[in-house]
């Protein structure tokens, strides 16, 4: 076949960064910073280090998908700038930046709807003020400004809750909540809402903006608001899961920790959907593919 274009990516290991390498392998040849690379480990806190990687490619472009996501752990260590959830998102997102300048490479950044506050009815709308309300949130925010104040090319794709068709090591919502049914361990909230994102789904809309140069903010989700309840009753039904599913309360739970919580992290996928070649599917239509 035809020689592969050449492709820098960040977190390739993760949940989202692994299903796009998987579904592209024959499309792209993979140039990966990752400080868990058995041959050529980089970390991208370091940054000569990315600058030397990106100084060797060919690419063209760089898949930014490397972040701290444990929203807990992160929260923990809020305020830290010398903790890991500060220093990857933002420091190493600032060093992905800084080597893309130099060689006018595309940067395609991964961020998420933590960056709003939660507060609002309706699904978010990539014009609403980012206002973060957690640490994780907040390292999320200082990212994306990092990019769209950077001199490269850039995309910002925000994505939510993501699920994939095929289980992970670190399992995502769908096979998280699976699991917590079957063994009849699952409160799900009835008041906190969120927009799914079908990680297979993603990977065709990365590779769309790698192939059309796109640029900007665009949210990336299927586009829906769930609850916790309504999401996880769509999979008893739609996998045939024997275990019961209680009600919860968020407003009960948030008076049992202490980090808070977005009310409804769902996002408007208006402005992306107008320009995609194709129809990104329904989160009942990903269910029943995965089930299938």
């Amino acid at each position: 076949m035809a020689n592969k274009t050449p492709l820098l990516v960040t977190g390739a290991n993760g949940l989202v960064g692994s299903k796009f390498t998987e579904l592209f392998k024959d499309k792209y040849d993979f140039d990966v910073l990752e400080l868990s690379d058995p041959i050529n480990p980089i970390d991208i806190t370091n940054l000569d280090a990315v600058k030397s990687r990106f100084e060797a490619s060919e690419a063209e472009a760089c898949i930014h998908f490397a972040a701290f996501t444990n929203v807990t752990a992160a929260w923990e260590q809020r305020g830290d700038k010398n903790g890991l959830a500060y220093k990857v998102n933002v420091v190493g997102t600032e060093n992905i930046s800084k080597a893309a300048a130099e060689k006018n490479v595309q940067v395609i950044h991964l961020s998420t709807a933590y960056v709003f506050d939660g507060e609002n009815k309706e699904m978010y709308v990539e014009s609403d003020k980012m206002n973060p309300i957690e640490w994780y949130g907040e390292t999320k925010a200082l990212a994306e400004n990092v990019i769209t104040s950077a001199s490269h090319p850039w995309t910002i794709l925000r994505i939510d809750q993501p699920f994939r068709s095929n289980p992970f090591s670190r399992l995502d919502i769908g096979h998280a909540f699976m699991a917590k049914i079957q063994a009849n361990e699952a409160r799900l909230f009835t008041n906190h809402y969120f927009g799914p994102t079908y990680i297979d789904d993603l990977a065709r809309v990365i590779d769309f903006s790698i192939s059309e140069k796109l640029t900007g903010l665009f949210h990336a989700t299927a586009g829906e608001k769930w609850s916790d309840f309504e999401l996880g009753t769509a999979i008893k039904n739609i996998f045939n899961l024997a275990g019961e599913i209680q009600p919860s309360d968020l407003d009960e739970y948030l008076k049992t920790v202490n980090r808070p919580y977005q009310r409804n992290t769902a996002l408007n996928t208006d402005k992306l959907t107008k320009i995609l070649p194709f129809k990104l599917k329904t989160v009942e239509e990903a269910l029943a593919e995965i089930s299938s």
